[in-house]
């Protein structure tokens, strides 16, 4: 079990790290595009704690033009349909997809542990991208 745990982390880690490093492709941002990036991120980790999962795809849509919106998005839907995860089938509409997810309350909980993670490590991934100017 506790490996299965720390394989799940390790994908949080992953995906965190692609939310970050698709937004920035070569590890460094301008000081205005790295704080709208740790801004999305940080505030879409806020909708997710606070309203849920479908809310958090919700938000991102909405916000698909600020830096980071949409490769967030874009990630934590890879995240959930990742094979060793296994939370969303491979759809083209991801909001009829998360909404029967939260006919399943484990799924739905399990979900969004792993989104949280995902996020707390884009964070931290956003804060250590060098500054350009």
């Amino acid at each position: 079990m506790s490996e299965n745990i720390a394989n799940l982390d390790s994908l949080c880690a992953q995906y965190g790290y692609e939310i970050v490093h698709t937004a920035a492709p070569n590890g460094s941002l301008s000081k205005g595009d790295r704080a709208k990036l740790e801004n999305t991120i940080t505030k879409s980790l806020g909708v997710l704690q606070e309203n849920g999962v479908y809310a958090f795809f919700l938000y991102l849509d909405y916000r698909r033009g600020e830096k980071g919106a949409p490769e967030t998005k874009k990630q934590a839907l890879s995240l959930l349909r990742h094979a060793e995860v296994g939370l969303l089938p491979s759809g083209n509409n991801h909001f009829q997809d998360v909404q029967q997810l939260t006919d399943d309350l484990d799924n739905l909980l399990l979900a969004r542990q792993l989104l949280e993670q995902a996020l707390t490590y884009a964070r931290y991934h956003a804060k250590a991208l060098r500054e350009t100017r």
